[in-house]
């Protein structure tokens, strides 16, 4: 009978003074040891996220650890009251901290086997503080097993019946008391109690299970919820199994209210015909709101990228842990940059043309939008719901594609030519021009040659110590339809020409375009350092969508880099205004270098079916992967960026020949990023982008010295001795009769840019030079040709000649009085294609024009 041990202690342990005024003596041996000093502190309460409709303010989640929303005393009607003192402690306003009559009269009950609690109400709060002290500092118990169990143990040992824990119990109830007025013990009892499950407090009983506020419930209702507090767990109101067992407890509460008068017979039997759960009664069990799988449809994803950014929120903590710590605590009211009109267009058109039950392949699909100049996040959708219970199915997911895996668990996906504006930021920055021309051919090329000074991982590389780390071949292809040959670096932007931005490559250091990236914020979303190998030119690096947005939303906002932000405001449970995430802004590349690439972005944004050519100027580019595994599109104006993932969360599905969502052939980035863009030019109305200065339209130009003439070897070696760059794939051999191997052509002549790549054309040592063959004889010609290797074609020239009609030798055509005309020769070659000095392969066809008087 541990109880009645521990009570009959306490009987006589406690002096009279003490259990009858609350005041101790320091004199006294049993307070003369330090008790815990309890106090009525803020206690576990819910977190709301609140982003905006236009000036309506909309609450998008709760996110609480204890779901909880303290009332203050003018909440407190008298059935709360009534029901709180009928149940626990009617004498509460006559005695002290320690009540005798309530310890005598607990022994005596105990003692004949209906057990009793002989705690003041005082002292209930303090049992209950010392259990919301073990929730809080032991805050993961919800997810650590270790924690929860040393959470456990906490509680048990502050239920303990024991002497020295009653007696501890005790003596910090008479502090208590000390410091609190009998309302403020009261209302902080009705607000720390546990109502069942994680329901903590009055207002969050009320709202759970009669869906009203603690103000207005009935006396039956406040019954039955003071009821619950005896043992939750077992007379909750949401478990029907429960009902007979709470209507028990209600009525001994009631019977007390009216046998200490708080009530009168009329209100008491009304209250006690209320039958739990039946059609006169008023429970209606609200649906738990908890978390972000609870949240607003249209900002589930955005809600979980917010509460996994808490441990970032500077003004709810000084680090990490007391940020983290001070949110499960709660009562924070966040305010958020989600533009709801905005959201709910993006979620729409995600879901639509991305069908989260495709089952032909594991379909995945996002859309993120970021204001420049600030970095707010205002749009954050993807295709699959946000469930994180582990009960979803095909259409959910608990991980966020937006964003890197440290805040929700993707790892990203291979962005394609999406990267291939960081090697066009490169050559501009190098006094490259957009207007440059350089070899667009898919090719193979020799990976020696590409230069990156980086350190760089092991793994990645052949040689990590070399400037030149890398070993082999790369062999590359153009995708259909983006074109090749010699092209301009601008034409190759807007049809993402894979060959031009792999000789780009080659004249530059890929760790400078790796270094331009990061500038802009660019990382890996599983947290590796950028690869820099030659196939990153074209985008194999795995980066998180929201990433994209924000590099491409620092390129509108001329070359300014603004860190993603979602907080605007952070309002405790105070009502004092914390202020929130400030703009994190850098310049991370020039601002002329930020506006040429602009003009290139803008003709490449200028073809997309993307753009809603609403009026509104727009940069952009696409990306495409592999055999279309993922295909993007991002566009963005001077106030904001918005990118666009489609493609394959696992797999291989080539998703250009996916049809789905309405359309075929990846088209479907198109029209997700078209109805966003349109939009958020009508929210965030963009302005103009500047002009380039005209030396980035050309680049700068030095003298490039004439390597024709000379052998390929030897031009090669004077090329990279002359600081330009050579590529031996871009050479090309031409027919020529120069001994083989002699450059015969180059590009470019004369000038060029700084480090440019010198295209080289070299002879094959076999060409023949065509001669003149105009005045011969066609029988002469046909030797000529013949026996230097060539074939021959003749064509009649009519040459108008009529001297064989003039029979008589008067100088008339006979019996006219027309003079005769004297032409060339019968048989005379009198033109020749191709023309003289034109070199042919052998057998090459020589067409020779013969004289005929008619033809």
């Amino acid at each position: 009978m541990p109880a009645l041990v521990a009570i009959a202690v306490a009987i006589i342990a406690v002096p009279a003074l003490v259990v009858s005024t609350g005041v101790a003596s320091a004199s006294l041996p049993i307070f003369s040891d330090d008790s815990d000093d309890y106090e009525i502190g803020a206690q576990p309460q819910q977190n709301r996220i609140v982003a905006y409709d236009g000036d309506r303010e909309v609450t998008i989640a709760w996110v609480y650890s204890q779901n909880r929303q303290e009332i203050s005393w003018n909440d407190v009607t008298p059935a709360l009251k009534d029901a709180v003192l009928a149940a626990e402690d009617h004498r509460f306003y006559q005695h002290g901290a320690i009540d005798p009559q309530g310890l005598v009269r607990a022994v005596l009950s105990t003692a004949s086997g209906d057990t009793q609690g002989g705690s003041t109400l005082t002292q209930q709060l303090v049992k209950n503080i010392c259990i919301a002290d073990a929730f809080k500092k032991y805050p993961n118990s919800g997810q650590d097993k270790e924690e929860f169990a040393k959470y456990r143990a906490a509680v048990t040992a502050c239920q303990a019946q024991s002497v020295d824990r009653k007696l501890t119990e005790m003596k910090s109830a008479v502090e208590l008391e000390k410091k609190y007025t009998k309302n403020e013990i009261l209302l902080a009892y009705l607000n720390i109690a546990n109502y069942g499950g994680t329901v903590y407090g009055i207002q969050a009983a009320a709202q759970r299970y009669y869906d009203k506020d603690a103000k207005d419930l009935s006396t039956a209702e406040a019954a039955s919820l003071i009821a619950t507090v005896q043992t939750p767990d077992k007379l909750r109101l949401d478990e029907k199994a429960n009902y007979a067992a709470n209507t028990k407890r209600r009525d001994v509460i009631l019977d007390n209210e009216l046998a200490y008068g708080y009530i009168d017979r009329a209100e008491h039997d009304k209250a006690k015909a209320i039958v739990i759960g039946s059609k006169n009664d008023s429970l209606k069990i609200t649906t738990p709101r908890n978390g972000c799988v609870a949240a607003n449809k249209y900002a589930k994803q955005f809600c979980d990228y917010v509460v996994k950014n808490v441990k970032n929120f500077a003004m709810l903590g000084k680090d990490a842990d007391e940020r983290e710590y001070n949110w499960r605590v709660g009562g924070y009211t966040l305010y958020t940059s989600l533009n709801i009109p905005l959201q709910k267009v993006a979620q729409n058109a995600v879901q639509q043309y991305a069908p989260a039950n495709e089952t032909r392949l594991d379909l995945g699909a996002s859309a993120v939008t970021v204001e420049t100049g600030t970095g707010r996040v205002l749009t954050m959708a993807q295709n699959k719901t946000f469930d994180d219970t582990g009960t979803g199915d095909d259409t959910t997911s608990a991980v966020n594609f937006n964003t890197d895996r440290e805040y929700g668990g993707s790892s990203g996906f291979q962005v394609g030519s999406t990267y291939k504006v960081f090697t066009l930021l490169n050559w501009l920055e190098h006094d490259h021009g957009l207007d440059e021309y350089v070899n667009g051919n898919p090719r193979t090329v020799d990976q020696h040659l590409f230069v990156d000074t980086c350190p760089y991982p092991k793994k990645l590389v052949s040689n990590p110590d070399s400037e030149t780390p890398f070993t082999g071949t790369y062999q590359f292809r153009n995708d259909p339809g983006s074109g090749g040959g010699n092209i301009s670096v601008r034409s190759a932007t807007a049809r993402s020409t894979n060959g031009a931005f792999i000789s780009m490559a080659l004249q530059l250091d890929l760790c400078d375009t790796s270094k331009i990236a990061t500038s802009l914020g660019v990382h890996r979303a599983d947290g590796d350092e950028l690869w820099n190998n030659p196939s990153s030119v074209l985008g194999v690096n795995e980066i998180a969508p929201l990433t994209v947005a924000a590099a491409y939303a620092a390129i509108a906002n001329d070359g300014v880099y603004c860190a993603p932000i979602v907080l605007d405001k952070v309002v405790d449970r105070t009502g004092a205004d914390l202020g929130g995430q400030t703009a994190d802004c850098s310049r991370g590349i020039p601002e002329p270098v930020a506006v040429a690439a602009q003009s290139a972005l803008k003709g490449a944004m200028a073809a997309y079916p993307s753009n809603p050519r609403d009026g509104t100027q727009l940069i952009g580019k696409t990306g495409t992967t592999n055999d279309s595994r993922q295909t993007w599109v991002t566009g963005a104006s001077t106030r904001a960026a918005t990118t666009v993932w489609y493609g394959n969360i696992q797999g291989d599905f080539p998703i250009r020949t996916y049809s789905g969502g309405g359309t075929y052939g990846g088209n479907q980035r198109h029209l997700i990023e078209r109805a966003i863009l349109a939009k958020m030019d009508q929210l965030y109305p963009g302005g103009e982008f500047q002009q380039p200065e005209p030396i980035y339209n050309t680049g700068v130009k030095v003298p490039v010295p004439s390597y024709i003439g000379m052998t390929e070897a030897k031009a090669a070696a004077k090329i990279v001795a002359d600081g330009f760059t050579y590529d031996p794939s871009s050479v090309m051999t031409k027919t020529g009769t120069e001994p083989k191997g002699t450059v015969i052509d180059q590009a470019p002549k004369g000038t060029g840019s700084p480090h440019a790549l010198i295209t080289l054309t070299i002879s094959d040592g076999a060409g023949i030079e065509v001669e003149d063959y105009t005045g011969m004889t066609q029988a002469d010609a046909q030797s000529e040709i013949s026996s230097a290797g060539l074939t021959v074609g003749v064509y009649c020239v009519a040459s108008g000649d009529t001297t064989a009609q003039d029979a008589d030798g008067d100088g008339l055509i006979d019996g006219t009085t027309t003079p005769v005309t004297v032409g060339e020769p019968t048989g005379t070659v009198v033109d020749q294609a191709p023309d003289p000095g034109t070199v042919k392969a052998k057998d090459g066809l020589v067409r020779i024009g013969v004289a005929q008087p008619t033809c």
